[in-house]
């Protein structure tokens, strides 16, 4: 989800057509970066805004993608995407080819994307947005990981692919970030040290044995939340069943909750089963009062309540403006 070229292959800040295939061509002393790409129905509406950075390159996009667009991403270097508008409603993604329509998943908010891992993704919906895309030497990562978690731990994390859907913190350091690629003004140490905090922030990092109890929840931990969340016949749980989940007593999960997500367990569990309610309510015809039942809510008037409360409008307006869309 690294590029996003005009659709008729005219050259945008760095980027060159090559038949089916796009190349990116960002370089300094250190870094050249390069990405290979196949996308049908996916441009930007404005030029891109990049920059160079020691063993990196930061580049923001403000692009859109009709119903049924797709693209297809493979690079060799490590790249950490970051939305700034909601897309798990609109975009679907698989790392394994075939698996669009099938065995896909929502796009999340922010993804860290190993090298040489694959992406698919599709649009179920025309959308536009916004994005920060990181792209960067393996090394570069290396360097910040290693000196805390040796080198063979850290080259392990390097291979964990991310997904994210609540930022936190991370939102404000890429909006930092995007201030110093589109309109620099300080020092470029300032946007490097950026680039760590977002990518250190992102990354699986596992507590050591003996360290003090993690603050934060691992990415492991929330991705085995949003799973449980995911599954039929668990959309509703009780605060101390998604303590349970991650293995942490009811008290010491609500605190580090907060402070992973911004938002209490149960304030985030309902914005996660909305998203589901927004893709049944986009993707398939069954009733609003069938998407209740089907998503654990007691009745339609409950889910309406909930949704409006969420979204500012009702499910069947929301449904109405979106697919006229």
């Amino acid at each position: 989800m690294a590029a996003w070229p005009l659709a008729d292959g005219t050259a945008v800040g760095g980027l060159c057509r090559e038949g089916d295939h796009t190349r990116e061509r960002m370089a300094n002393l250190t870094f050249l970066h390069s990405m290979m790409t196949r996308i049908e129905g996916i441009k930007p509406v404005a030029p891109a805004r990049w920059r160079s950075y020691e063993g990196a390159v930061g580049v923001y996009w403000d692009a859109e993608g009709q119903a049924g667009a797709e693209g297809y991403y493979l690079s060799p270097d490590p790249r950490i995407v970051v939305f700034f508008n909601d897309v798990s409603s609109r975009i679907r993604i698989a790392t394994c080819e075939g698996a669009l329509g099938r065995a896909d998943r929502p796009m999340t908010s922010a993804l860290y994307v190993p090298a040489g891992m694959p992406l698919w993704t599709r649009f179920n919906a025309a959308h536009r947005f916004s994005h920060l895309d990181l792209h960067l030497h393996q090394d570069r990562l290396l360097r910040y990981l290693a000196p805390s978690l040796g080198g063979s731990k850290a080259r392990a994390v390097l291979k964990r692919p991310v997904e994210l859907q609540d930022l936190g913190p991370i939102e404000s350091l890429a909006r930092l970030m995007v201030d110093e690629v589109t309109t620099p003004s300080r020092h470029t140490v300032f946007a490097e040290s950026l680039l760590g905090s977002i990518a250190t922030g992102l990354l699986d990092v596992p507590v050591e044995h003996g360290e003090r109890p993690n603050e934060r929840l691992t990415q492991a931990q929330m991705n085995k939340l949003i799973a449980r969340v995911a599954s039929p016949g668990d959309r509703s749980m009780a605060v101390g069943e998604m303590a349970e989940t991650v293995g942490l007593s009811e008290s010491w999960f609500a605190t580090v909750f907060r402070r992973t997500t911004g938002k209490s367990p149960l304030k985030w569990q309902l914005g996660r089963r909305i998203e589901a309610v927004q893709s049944l309510l986009l993707e398939s015809d069954l009733s609003i009062a069938d998407i209740a039942a089907q998503l654990g809510f007691s009745d339609q008037a409950h889910l309406t309540k909930m949704f409006r409360q969420t979204v500012g409008e009702t499910p069947a307006a929301w449904r109405r403006f979106n697919r006229e869309s």
